[in-house]
């Protein structure tokens, strides 16, 4: 039988749209060919469906299009957009809503969620008050806002008497299996009229879902699931002698993988525990290692040593070890109380899963037990540094190799470390391409940017500079930097000096906080500059920040609207709107973590 036509992926419509129409001629089809019509995917009849994503990293919204994928092949008509763009919905005809969202900061809405936040705070939002909802929130239940932003918007919706068809589900860094029960149950719960008689759920998180209960089918191609043994190249180090950090440059072979990527993009890595440490855990456990464990997703068995070394995370300690560990260690039992959050959070700084075990004499579990109290080693994602045009078949990192000591112990970061120290020149690292659709160069070449990126946030404004030297944008470029010292901390200093030379680098402003009495920051150089940064934007420049999200993006944000305030001559609330049409526009994005 001659295959279907569709839509190519390359074509001008939007991911929900190609769904549609994929549909739809997937039906004129099957009627020129003599067999019924797949009418329940036409326009007549398809159950329309919004799909709003919250998105800081592309997983939210990566998550939303293959619902959005899944829901079409149910008969619903999906349409997918980022959850600011609610508010100018027609929502009065709408009935259909799913919202998926991240959390990142100290609990904090992702960007691209914000304004959908303060809108459903308002009157206008009574709107919804009709719909038939569910929400997927994602997060990380090592921080203690564990996935915030999906618990308050859900609670919103109720309040706003919005209809909850299936309950929110709350997913950790190993969120595809519960995801996927999610999708499939609140799709079968909205498949149902509105107006029918069904039990209305409670607002409460779901369980993770285990692997037993919904195993995951193997990934096809590179994926999170699946990633890709690449060869690291180049293993070299930034910062100089004297420095108080040790920044790494890392350049990887992507040769064979198939895998490509734009700049603005993240590499997400897959690494592997630290040996010595593994064997200090076993130690204190009185394990050999040998023991048999259930590999992850139901995969048969591998040996206790090996499931901690490649399967879970053995540094942070999870919240269902702390609980078992609070049982038997009274200190630990009392900060675990639901008013203890910030005393717990300060009393676990600096500590692992290994200090946790020898404070708490008395714990002893088997080996399949112990890995049952433990989360999943998860990924990490690191803003490429690199342009595909330039670092043909490569992508570069910028990496701040996590050491420290504390409670007598010396520190290491799982994935800085593994990049650093256990994955030497010509050994696999796993890697997989994590997407941003809100983290891009402006699609004018003439369109002047600014970047803000200091320490290691500027791993994208290197891509960036190097991609438009390569495009041959001749639109104006101003980057921020800033570190500890010029001397020790210049990260590609020689690269942005030959650039600035070449005036490709427009202006270059730095910041080097110990180099003074006073110590200067970014946001410091931003309200020095504060004129000409305010004629930049004026000109339709693209603001663009990536670093810390707990203070360094703060600050910045604080410093752009007291910019616009004093250089444009604007009051607070006319400042706010200007930043807010920034956003709107994509001329405002922010990578940061």
């Amino acid at each position: 039988m001659p295959k279907a036509p569709s839509i190519p992926d390359d074509a001008p419509f939007t991911a929900a749209q190609r769904l549609w129409l994929n549909g739809f001629l997937a039906g004129l089809f099957s009627q020129s060919n003599g067999e019924t019509a797949l009418t329940e995917t036409t326009e007549q009849t398809a159950k329309p469906l919004h799909i709003l994503f919250g998105s800081q990293t592309g997983t939210a919204e990566a998550l939303a299009r293959r619902v959005a994928s899944e829901a079409a092949s149910r008969g619903f008509m999906p349409r997918v957009m980022e959850a600011n763009a609610a508010p100018k919905v027609e929502w009065s005809l709408e009935t259909r809503l799913l919202v998926i969202t991240s959390t990142y900061g100290d609990g904090d809405m992702p960007d691209n969620a914000q304004a959908f936040w303060e809108w459903l705070k308002t009157d206008s939002a009574n709107v919804l008050s009709h719909v038939q909802y569910s929400v997927l929130a994602l997060g990380d239940s090592h921080y203690e806002h564990f996935c915030a932003a999906g618990k308050r918007i859900d609670a919103r919706l109720e309040e706003l008497g919005a209809r909850r068809v299936h309950p929110r589900t709350d997913c950790d860094v190993d969120y595809t299996t519960p995801a996927k029960a999610w999708a499939k149950d609140a799709l079968s719960a909205l498949d149902i009229e509105p107006g029918s008689d069904v039990t209305r759920p409670q607002a409460v998180s779901s369980p993770a879902v285990t692997d037993a209960q919904a195993p995951e089918p193997k990934s096809e191609g590179v994926s999170r699931l699946n990633p890709f043994p690449a060869v690291l190249l180049t293993n070299r180090r930034l910062t100089k002698d004297g420095s108080g950090k040790e920044v790494r440059h890392f350049e990887i072979s992507l040769e064979g993988s198939g895998l490509t990527y734009e700049v603005g993009d993240a590499l997400g890595v897959q690494p592997t525990n630290c040996a010595s440490l593994v064997e200090e855990l076993l130690q204190v456990l009185e394990c050999d290692g040998e023991e048999a464990v259930s590999a992850p997703r139901g995969e048969g068995e591998i040996s206790f040593r090996k499931a901690l070394s490649d399967f879970y995370e053995i540094t942070k300690p999870g919240w269902e070890l702390l609980q078992r560990m609070g049982e038997l260690n009274p200190n630990l039992r009392a900060l675990l109380a639901p008013d203890c959050g910030e005393e717990l959070k300060n009393w676990l700084w600096g500590r692992a899963v290994i200090d946790l075990l020898v404070e708490t004499p008395g714990f002893h579990l088997t080996p399949p037990e112990f890995i049952s109290l433990l989360k999943p080693l998860a990924p990490r994602l690191y803003s490429i540094s690199s342009s595909p045009k330039v670092h043909l078949g490569q992508v570069h990192l910028t990496v701040s190799i996590v050491r420290h000591a504390s409670h007598g112990r010396a520190r290491k970061g799982v994935c800085s470390t593994f990049l650093a120290d256990r994955a030497p020149s010509r050994v696999p690292v796993p890697v997989f391409i994590q997407k941003s659709q809100g983290f891009r160069l402006p699609a004018g070449s003439d369109t002047p940017i600014i970047m803000v990126g200091p320490g290691t946030g500027i791993a994208p404004f290197r891509a960036f500079l190097h991609e438009r030297q390569a495009t041959g944008a001749n639109g104006r470029n101003w980057l921020f930097f800033g570190e500890q010292h010029a001397a020790t901390d210049f990260y590609y200093r020689d690269e942005l000096e030959a650039m600035l030379h070449a005036k490709h680098l427009t202006k270059l402003s730095t910041a080097f906080s110990r180099d003074q009495a006073d110590k200067i920051y970014v946001q410091d150089r931003m309200l020095e500059e504060s004129a000409e940064l305010w004629a930049w934007l004026q000109e339709g420049a693209h603001f663009y920040v990536c670093g810390d999200a707990s203070r360094m993006a703060r600050d910045v944000d604080a410093a752009l609207r007291r910019v616009i305030e004093t250089a444009g001559h604007k009051g607070r609330e006319q400042a706010a709107e200007f930043v807010e049409q920034m956003k709107a526009e994509k001329r405002y994005q922010r990578d940061v973590y």
